[in-house]
């Protein structure tokens, strides 16, 4: 009879912590909304900082490191979601470090001679902004989009 009375209570009592357990987990609709949140956040920040100063661009970079370790720091239940989350940070953190490529070459050639040797040091300087930030950026603009559209669709369904 002993042994009747415990399961009694056992199983009561496993069933509320099972379902504290579950209710307390995030559903999928609470992370995308987290990720989208975090990632308009970052997407806001490129098209606010647009910037041709040295100041401007750095900054730019720091605060996509920001949106960067914010996504890092998302914990992500939903395996569709860590995925998404991961091609995020990737995606911002080559974008970050494209812009503080871009920034310090704009650094140097803001500080370039006007003489021949200034003249080929804003010619390096202008080709390596080019390349990193119309690269970076093509490259990232793409991603992003693509990235975008999947996880929104990936979201609808979680509706």
């Amino acid at each position: 009879m002993s042994v009747w009375c415990k399961y009694i209570v056992i199983a009561p009592v496993s069933l509320s912590i099972a379902l504290l357990v579950t209710s307390c987990s995030e559903n999928k609709a609470s992370q995308c909304q987290r990720l989208i949140q975090v990632v308009n956040e970052g997407n806001s920040l490129i098209d606010q900082k647009k910037g041709q100063q040295v100041i401007t661009t750095m900054q730019l970079s720091r605060d996509l490191e920001a949106v960067t370790a914010s996504l890092e720091e998302l914990n992500l239940a939903d395996p569709k979601m860590k995925e998404l989350q991961s091609r995020f940070i990737k995606v911002f953190k080559n974008l970050s470090q494209a812009i503080a490529k871009a920034a310090r070459a704009l650094g140097a050639a803001k500080t370039a001679e006007a003489s021949a040797s200034g003249r080929e040091k804003i010619q390096k300087a202008r080709t390596e902004i080019d390349t990193a930030l119309t690269a970076a950026a093509k490259t990232a603009g793409k991603e992003s989009d693509a990235l975008v559209n999947e996880l929104n669709k990936y979201c609808r369904q979680a509706e």
